[in-house]
């Protein structure tokens, strides 16, 4: 197993990224984006979208030879907010082109707002990871070890005094983030997510410099 940036072969692993990524958090992202229609086709999108917010650019892999075992997404935290702004600009083609009606991106709009609650805000010294997926046949041979620790490494020596991450408190990843040494900073709880069935919210993270 290796990791490599995603970016010079973004192509390569494309129709992999939004399943790797539904898999962190489907019941928030059924919430969100109702429609996995929707959701595929934007993540896509935003796969080959540089500064947007599922972008191969901030992304890294694993992989086996040719096969993905899995990814992660990172970014420092005061680029969550303009990356996901970015994302209009995968939005605006898929509409145009009639592979989204623009109605269910209103919808999405919408619930990402009231979404958005679940979310502490992110601080400037802060390192982001916004998903770490690995695949089922995957798990347990310590792929998502060597992508968190890739990340934790890159952030330290980066200059970053916290990394942080957002995970459904259903998610039996809260464990292994917790093994590797996060912890539980906050717990979110939004009323119309929640009313639909989405959990409790953790931000977990963890301090770098004294590490």
């Amino acid at each position: 197993m290796e990791l490599i940036a995603a970016s010079p072969v973004a192509a390569d692993h494309a129709a992999d990224i939004p399943e790797l990524v539904w898999a962190t958090g489907p019941v928030s992202y059924e919430y969100i984006f109702g429609e996995r229609a929707t959701f595929d086709a934007l993540v896509d999108a935003s796969w080959g979208l540089d500064d947007s917010l599922f972008g191969a650019d901030t992304t890294t892999l694993a992989v086996d030879g040719d096969t993905l075992l899995g990814i992660v997404i990172n970014m420092p935290g005061a680029e969550f907010v303009p990356r996901l702004a970015h994302l209009a600009a995968a939005i605006e083609p898929l509409v145009a082109g009639g592979d989204i009606d623009m109605a269910a991106i209103d919808g999405v709009i919408a619930r990402s707002e009231r979404a958005s609650w679940l979310n502490p805000v992110l601080a400037t010294d802060t390192s982001y990871i916004h998903a770490l997926s690995v695949r089922p046949e995957a798990r347990g041979s310590g792929v998502g070890y060597a992508l968190i620790k890739h990340v934790i490494d890159r952030a330290t020596n980066a200059g970053f005094a916290k990394l942080q991450l957002d995970v459904l408190s259903d998610n039996p990843a809260v464990d292994f983030y917790r093994a590797v040494g996060l912890e539980l900073l906050v717990e979110s709880k939004a009323p119309e997510p929640a009313a639909h069935g989405v959990p409790v919210e953790y931000r977990m993270g963890m301090a770098l410099q004294d590490r």
